[in-house]
């Protein structure tokens, strides 16, 4: 049995689909499914269960025994989120029960930090998870703060040689994009946000850049499809000997301009640009660069070449967002 905690969201619902693909026949959701569509995400898959949040500890405790692993990819990840005790209580004091659960009964712990850690990259985007490199992050939001402070609780537990799960690895996504994407609204990747105007033809307005060193929509970006997220997920289950914290991006950064060409060619059309000034309110905590450094996950032996954004972008475009059936 596997838990996937956040299973029913972007990232989780793409791992399910992975799991069983590979014959994976006792998965279990621990999620949030409320009102909307977000049950669709996991409509095509066969589950053993669905547990709500509350219940995680109680189901654990009755099935530790089949459990092989758990990937813990449920948060509130929406940067503009600002309650920052329910940030706290859903991102860092949950997380920090799962690992100590994990370490106690020995069950394997893959979890979501991000590359929000990182904050203006002031400090580069090295995933050198010691603690004093850790300490020196800024994060720009509350999201990203409970990500880092959750980090620097490993980083901490790992120096201080207090138990851990018998594998362990937190992965620092970059900017992930993909099918089953749809419930997160406003916090959809820009590729889903083009798409629609692209579609009718329609101009994309961007962001103008309120940087001197960046032209308008030469901000840049380590754009990254979910299917390389759940490709380091499955390494990481079949390598039980590598654990970690891992940036997970390209290692290349591209351009808002760049991912914009990219949809609408994916649909034959030629790219109609148009630009906004960012909006005050997010204007001094905008990132205008982030590039994923990937030379721990290679050096741990992650092989696997990344999709470079133009494939990426025609894969989901062509085989998600413009076919009736949008979800994988």
């Amino acid at each position: 049995m596997i838990v996937v905690t956040g299973g029913a969201g972007f990232i989780g619902s793409n791992i399910l689909a992975a799991l069983e693909a590979r014959g994976e026949t006792r998965l279990v959701v621990c999620d949030r499914l409320r009102a909307g569509g977000k049950w669709q995400n996991i409509a095509k898959r066969e589950l053993a269960d669905i547990v709500h949040p509350e219940q995680l500890f109680d189901f654990l405790q009755t099935n530790k025994k089949p459990l092989k692993a758990i990937i813990h990819m449920g948060a509130i990840s929406a940067t503009t989120e600002t309650d920052a005790d329910k940030i706290s209580a859903n991102n860092f004091s949950l997380s920090l029960a799962l690992w100590k659960w994990c370490a106690f009964h020995e069950v394997p712990l893959i979890y979501a930090s991000s590359a929000a850690t990182y904050g203006d990259g002031a400090h580069g985007f090295d995933d050198d998870w010691s603690v004093g490199h850790l300490a020196k992050l800024r994060p720009l939001n509350a999201y990203g703060w409970s990500k880092n402070v959750f980090d620097r609780r490993v980083a901490r537990k790992i120096a201080n040689g207090s138990k851990t799960p018998p594998q362990w690895a937190g992965l620092k996504f970059f900017n992930v994009y993909g099918p089953n994407e749809y419930h997160k609204g406003t916090q959809q990747s820009v590729v889903s946000q083009i798409y629609p105007h692209a579609a009718a033809d329609a101009p994309y307005q961007l962001f103008r850049s309120h940087n001197p060193k960046y032209k308008d929509g030469e901000q840049l970006r380590d754009f990254i499809s979910v299917d390389d997220c759940v490709q380091v997920v499955m390494w990481l289950l079949d390598n039980p000997s590598v654990s970690g914290i891992f940036n997970v991006g390209t290692g290349t950064a591209r351009s808002f301009v760049d991912l914009t060409n990219a949809v609408y060619r994916a649909l034959g059309k030629e790219p109609k640009i148009k630009f906004q000034d960012t909006p005050v309110a997010i204007r001094d905590k905008y990132q205008y660069f982030t590039e994923a450094k990937v030379d721990r996950l290679r050096q741990a032996g992650y092989t696997r070449p990344f999709i470079d954004l133009e494939q990426g972008v025609t894969d989901y475009v062509a085989n998600f967002l413009a076919q009736s059936d949008r979800y994988r």
